[in-house]
């Protein structure tokens, strides 16, 4: 059950949860060899002009959510939910091997395991060494479009974020290309995103795209009236050179246990996915969305016919203690609160969520 909460929340906040990086020296250093000028709009056409890499890399992810640390929420039980909140409040390392849009290969670092999402064609591989445990499926005839399943609590890359916040920036932002950057070896565009209005969490946004690929290398997030990222995930080391094609041929280790999957069921999983793979969602209602841009707040309703979800925001709660340590008690409901997002259950079995202050959600949720 907690699960489902937590990786729905960042397909709703995922624009806002990128969106807020320094106004001056939070990205890498300048690059040495200044790239030819550019104003937003060409850095923008060519983030948009980028076609679907090759390339070897190592992501590095730091987050400062306010969160409180795992440390100080007691133990876990072991569910999925567990895994997003690691990722929510503390540093993480993943390798990214892309060829193509049909082969792609993502290995996440953890302590003492590792996870990988990998694609092969139409072949499909989710592996944890921690239970040593795999999912697999096969896509179906003219499925080409989809994007491979992501593993537990595997970080986005800055593609991946970037595409995320320029849908949600509009009329509302300012536009500005500050002096290059440097990121993992590679001369880069700073292009810098700043919410006009004041009722969003979100200070602005940087991005550094690559100067020669248009591929977006590192995002970088800061909450309103923060000094420090509120989150940054770039590349340390990044070649755009076609990787091995035997890093994409994946087959499980022996004693692995090994369960057969359908599109259908992975593509609810990635549809709420945001940054990483997520499991069903525990809403079966198309959110509807009020406000705009850098203001929305999503809604929706948990699915009180989900498997293992009794569509009861106490049992919900209950899934995982460290969920229910990390959601606050206010009136109504309970809250589940980080520096660039806020998200709200209600009492009886909505989800509001946005980079707002939590006052608007619940002035959201009292309307409806």
């Amino acid at each position: 059950m907690t699960r489902k909460w937590l990786r729905w929340l960042p397909a709703v906040a995922a624009p806002a949860v990128i969106a807020a990086a320094a106004l001056t020296g939070s990205l890498p250093a300048s690059a040495g060899n200044p790239l030819p000028a550019k104003t937003p709009g060409e850095v923008l056409a060519l983030v948009a002009g980028h076609s679907a890499p090759s390339l070897s890399g190592t992501l590095e992810q730091s987050s400062n959510m306010g969160l409180p640390s795992l440390s100080k929420l007691g133990p876990s039980t072991g569910t999925d939910g567990t895994s997003i909140l690691e990722l929510l409040s503390g540093p993480h390392t993943a390798r990214v091997f892309l060829d193509g849009s049909t082969h792609s290969r993502v290995q996440v670092l953890d302590r003492l395991a590792e996870r990988n999402a990998v694609r092969n064609g139409d072949q499909i591989w989710l592996y944890s060494s921690k239970d040593n445990s795999a999912t697999h499926l096969t896509l179906p005839a003219g499925a080409a479009q989809h994007q491979p399943a992501r593993t537990e609590g595997a970080m986005p890359t800055p593609e991946e974020l970037a595409a995320r916040l320029l849908a949600t920036a509009g009329p509302t932002t300012d536009f500005a290309v500050l002096p290059d950057v440097n990121v993992a070896g590679r001369p880069a565009y700073n292009l810098m995103l700043t919410p006009r209005g004041n009722g969003t969490l979100i200070g602005s946004v940087a991005i550094a795209v690559d100067g020669q690929s248009g591929l977006p290398l590192s995002v970088e997030v800061k909450a309103r009236g923060q000094a420090e990222p509120a989150l940054k995930v770039a590349f340390t080391s990044l070649s755009l050179q076609a990787p091995d094609a035997a890093l994409f041929a994946f087959s499980p280790p022996p004693g692995a246990t090994v369960k057969e999957s359908t599109l259908k069921e992975s593509a609810a999983r990635d549809s709420h996915a945001g940054e990483p793979g997520s499991p069903a969602a525990a809403t079966h209602e198309r959110p509807s969305v009020t406000g705009s841009g850098w203001e929305s707040v999503v809604e929706t309703r948990l699915d009180a016919t989900a498997a293992g979800a009794p569509g009861q925001p106490g049992a919900f709660l209950s899934g995982d203690p460290l969920l229910q340590q990390a959601a606050v008690a206010v009136p109504g409901g309970h809250l589940f609160s980080t520096a660039i997002v806020n998200v709200l259950l209600t009492d009886d079995g909505r989800i509001f969520a946005g980079s707002v202050p939590a006052e608007q959600l619940q002035a959201a949720a009292a309307n409806r």
